[in-house]
């Protein structure tokens, strides 16, 4: 499980096709205290650590196998050489739970439709498929490539999807790789957790 509070930047060294396409991110950190088999959430999505070791400079880096499943769910063009990725080690018992649950399972991948800058924060809308729509809420929690984030409205379309707005706080622009985002680029999403729930509680009683 994660939090979604980013605590790196890695970067893809590596990618390589061996049945399922290895990965070789580059990421500040000590990857001597990573364990073998360990979870990692890259960009929002939950990786097993299969390698690990550091580079000549001293910067850690750890290996991991992104299946054809995980690829045809994610946002294309991610698991290439030189893309920046969020990263988040799992949580620990004890930890504090700083943004919302998160479990590293992408539900879908959705389109950054509007960016502006708004008070030295970036206002972003994004437009989500319609099999998400009923799980989205305004004041909710919502992970965007691996971050927590709150919804601060959000509109149903004649189209079954739904437009969602964000604030994104300098700090976060800063330390992910959300500030690098433009209107069009496709995003990760996981909605939150106790909306999957209530929805099949719903579901249920009707």
């Amino acid at each position: 499980m994660f939090t979604g509070i980013i605590t790196a930047i890695g970067t893809v060294g590596d990618a390589r096709e061996q049945g399922d396409t290895r990965l070789r991110i580059e990421c500040p950190y000590d990857t001597a205290r990573i364990d073998i088999g360990a979870s990692i959430a890259c960009s929002g999505v939950c990786l097993t650590v299969v390698e690990r070791g550091s580079t000549a400079d001293g910067n850690g880096w750890f290996a991991v196998d992104v299946s054809g499943e995980t690829r045809s769910r994610t946002v294309p063009g991610q698991w290439t050489q030189g893309r920046r990725l969020n990263l988040e080690q799992a949580m620990r018992l004890g930890d504090e739970l700083g943004g919302h649950i998160v479990t590293g399972h992408v539900d879908a991948v959705g389109t950054v439709a509007v960016r502006e800058e708004r008070g030295g924060s970036i206002h972003m809308e994004i437009d989500a498929p319609a099999e998400m729509a009923p799980y989205i809420a305004g004041k909710g929690s919502i992970t965007v490539d691996g971050v927590s984030l709150t919804v601060n409205a959000v509109t149903d379309l004649a189209d079954g999807t739904a437009r969602f707005a964000l604030n994104i706080i300098p700090h976060t622009a800063e330390v992910t790789t959300l500030g690098a985002l433009a209107t069009g680029d496709s995003v990760n999403l996981e909605i939150d957790v106790l909306a999957r729930y209530l929805k099949r509680m719903q579901a249920l009683q009707g």
